[in-house]
């Protein structure tokens, strides 16, 4: 082939090249150009921050990127998730998404979380699940979650309960225990969750909802009595404590603390479907399973659809909890 005929050919080669679009070029690329930037939206050392860390890392090995931390914090996690929500839509931005900012704060606070979590995020993943543990007093005449409905409706009004704060997903479980065994029990909210369990053994607090890895070491300890699980089934660590689902009137009941990872809504979708095939290599791993086990936290796992469909789910479920029990911040 002469130069005159080879000429023509290249140019229509190249143009045929720069005509295809920026982000078949973006996709192709990702993430070779920067770091991913994993936005948490609470201060470092707490437990969404722990899982998070861990799978960046091995996240990072398989991308051949590295996959860098920000704590972002404030307004109970709305402030990292808006920055997340606002930001552009490349694969180069992701958030650790836990329950109460995704399905329960806009709920409780409006004013502060100005984002829709339905439309305004792409699911790509479940992070991982943590069931809760309802733990009474030593002293508090009830030996199960049976006899504890029985003074609370012997005495409405008289015994109080703990969280970490309203609108937690730990107050969530509880008031939706209240409303399916028909009690009334206080709120008693915290700031945090440290100092719950101390006037819990102490006796100052009837009961309290924790997260499972901080009532597992005071119950097998037997400094708190454990009256149930609230997932779906017994947790490895308490055998003999029931879930809430086993008991009489409580059939179907499950809740489960989360967090999910996320993307701006309009991330191409071949970033999000290759972030969550990764994402579940990361969380088979088990190294990385067995120290979200040792937070009481269980993998995540599945498609990025399923986590779609499961926040709709949890938001529909809090939205009606949070207008029964009238739970406003």
């Amino acid at each position: 082939m002469t130069m005159p005929t080879l000429k023509p050919l290249l140019l229509a080669s190249a143009l045929a090249v720069a005509a295809l679009p920026g982000a078949a070029f973006a996709q192709a690329a990702w993430p070779a150009a920067k770091p991913i930037t994993l936005i948490v939206p609470y201060s470092a050392g707490g437990s969404v921050d722990f899982n998070a860390r861990l799978i960046a890392t091995k996240l990072g090995e398989r991308l051949r990127q590295s996959v860098l931390i920000e704590n972002v914090t404030g307004a109970g996690g709305a402030i990292g998730v808006a920055k997340a929500a606002n930001a552009a839509p490349d694969g180069y931005t992701l958030v650790a998404g836990p329950d109460s900012a995704i399905a329960i704060g806009k709920l409780i606070n409006p004013a502060a979380f100005k984002f829709d979590p339905l439309k305004d995020l792409a699911p790509v993943g479940m992070l991982n699940t943590a069931p809760m543990v309802l733990v009474a007093r030593p002293g508090l005449p009830a030996q199960s979650y049976a006899d504890f409905v029985k003074l609370a409706k012997a005495a409405p009004g008289k015994y109080n309960y703990a969280t970490s704060g309203v609108g937690t997903v730990l107050q969530l479980a509880m008031e939706l225990l209240k409303e399916r065994s028909g009690i009334f029990v206080t709120h008693v909210p915290y700031r945090g969750g440290a100092q719950i369990a101390t006037d819990v053994i102490g006796n100052q607090i009837d009961l309290a909802m924790l997260v499972s890895t901080s009532a597992i070491p005071h119950v097998n300890g037997n400094r708190l009595k454990a009256l149930g699980v609230t997932g779906s089934k017994r947790l490895d660590a308490l055998p003999n404590v029931p879930a809430f689902d086993e008991m009489p009137g409580l059939k179907g009941y499950s809740m489960l603390s989360w967090t999910g990872i996320f993307a701006p809504a309009a991330t191409p979708p071949a970033i999000v479907a290759r972030l969550n095939q990764e994402l579940n290599a990361v969380l088979k791993d088990p190294e990385v399973r067995a120290k979200l086990q040792e937070q009481g936290a269980l993998p995540g796992s599945g498609s990025a659809e399923e986590l779609g469909k499961f926040v709709q789910a949890e938001y529909a479920r809090n939205q009606k909890i949070v207008q029964a029990a009238n739970i406003k911040e």
